[in-house]
């Protein structure tokens, strides 16, 4: 066991020191103020306060993790060999920079809960965040600092045995309507044969008829590839289906259709089935709990997951409806136009509620691609080379890559070429030094 001496044990600080030390380092961590008990203690142990004792391992202390409520922080990001760090210590300590503290501002999402400017969805952006403006958005730096630790307590402790973790994937797959022209009732089929003669889309007009007269396939309907791919993975998916109401942005299937159960029933009985909660539920608790029992009285089980609709945040309401329906797992947390690490980690962490200096039960998952980030970058070698990047990032620290695909992204719209390819690229990742 790693045990930590400091003048004030809190929240914020068992928090920071356990995803650093067991979640990511997996090591066992305790806290004692006592001198004595630090002392005594003959195994791991390194001192965090504003004073070294001894010469002991030691890293001076910030006071973020010891106040409550959000400060006007000033942060100084500096280089710190092949990443950036914030928090600087001076020589005295064991490590340049306080990275408990820094770790505490980008898991709590700490930038996040002061004023900043939203998109049209009123989502916190990529360009908002210290990642993209210190330009250390595209590593987890979190888990690279975690190391850095690692490295130095081994100087300090050489003939202690660490952990070994190794490099994973969870994929993704977001499904907000299952079907293209399937399923879609006798109204939005109509309406939907009206737009494409009036914008002279003929062709989709003739791929809708084909479909719907069960002479074609539906092109969103790309179930049978994905669980053929899952078959052959050593990594479960997890699918999240939209259950919502139909409305000015979620435009998905009616949860009452047969087929559409049938459907979300036999991909559960291959991967991990979860709720894609739709925009109007991400601020109202009422409608949310709906759309849960729906997906429950679907599966006939619990549900463990959730992904919000749009990848929208609002925090800490959007995680605390979640915790209070008793959801342990989400999926939201990323960037839809940016690839990297929204909250400096590959490593699962549990919500920390900045307003009741709590740590919750929620854990989040967060994303590092989507494929729509993706769509930015021109050629199939430059996506290929992006997400290469983002990979050899999360190989280095042994984390957990989680990528984000829809449905419709295996189809054959022109839009998507190449993204099978790619998909195949993540899943083989693990298997290549």
């Amino acid at each position: 066991m790693l045990l930590v001496y400091t003048h004030k044990i809190s929240p914020r600080l068992k928090y920071a020191f356990k995803h650093i030390c067991t979640r990511i380092l997996g090591l066992e961590v305790g806290f004692t103020t006592k001198i004595e008990e630090f002392i005594a203690h003959d195994s791991l142990k390194i001192s965090y306060t504003k004073q070294q004792l001894s010469n002991e391992f030691f890293i001076k202390s910030h006071d973020i993790l010891f106040e409550q409520g959000l400060s006007d922080l000033e942060l100084n990001v500096l280089d710190w060999d092949n990443t950036k760090c914030f928090f600087f210590n001076g020589e005295k300590s064991a490590i340049p920079f306080d990275i408990f503290s820094a770790s505490f501002y980008m898991l709590s999402r700490y930038e996040e809960y002061l004023p900043h400017v939203k998109d049209h969805y009123g989502r916190f952006t990529a360009i908002q965040s210290l990642a993209y403006k210190s330009g250390f958005l595209h590593q987890p730096v979190v888990d690279i600092w975690a190391y850095k630790f690692k490295d130095a307590l081994k100087k300090q402790f050489p003939d202690y045995e660490f952990p070994v973790k190794t490099y994973s994937i969870k994929p993704i797959i977001d499904v907000p309507t299952a079907y293209n022209y399937k399923l879609k009732g006798i109204i939005r089929t109509l309406g939907g044969m009206v737009k494409d003669l009036l914008r002279f889309r003929f062709k989709s007009l003739y791929i809708r008829l084909m479909v719907i007269l069960g002479l074609k396939h539906d092109p969103f309907d790309t179930f049978k590839y994905i669980l053929n791919r899952q078959k052959t993975s050593n990594f479960k998916f997890i699918f999240f289906f939209l259950v919502g109401n139909y409305s000015t942005h979620d435009k998905g299937i009616n949860s009452n259709k047969k087929k559409f159960a049938s459907l979300i029933k036999y991909i559960a009985d291959y991967s991990s089935v979860g709720l894609k909660v739709s925009y109007f539920a991400l601020d109202d608790e009422v409608i949310l709990k709906k759309e849960k029992q729906r997906i429950e009285d679907i599966l006939n089980t619990n549900l463990k997951a959730s992904r919000q609709s749009f990848s929208k945040l609002n925090l800490p309401e959007s995680y605390r409806n979640l915790i209070s329906q008793e959801i342990q797992e989400d999926y939201t947390m990323g960037y839809v136009n940016h690839l990297g690490f929204r909250a400096g980690t590959c490593t699962p962490f549990l919500f920390y509620d900045l307003d009741y200096e709590v740590q919750t039960p929620l854990k989040i998952n967060a994303y590092h691609v989507m494929d729509n980030a993706l769509l930015k970058t021109q050629s199939l070698l430059d996506k290929k080379k992006a997400l290469h990047e983002i990979i050899n990032q999360i190989k280095q620290v042994n984390g957990e890559f989680v990528p984000v695909f829809h449905n419709y992204t295996f189809s054959d719209d022109h839009k998507w070429e190449g993204f099978k390819e790619l998909f195949n690229h993540i899943l083989e990742s693990a298997d290549e030094n």
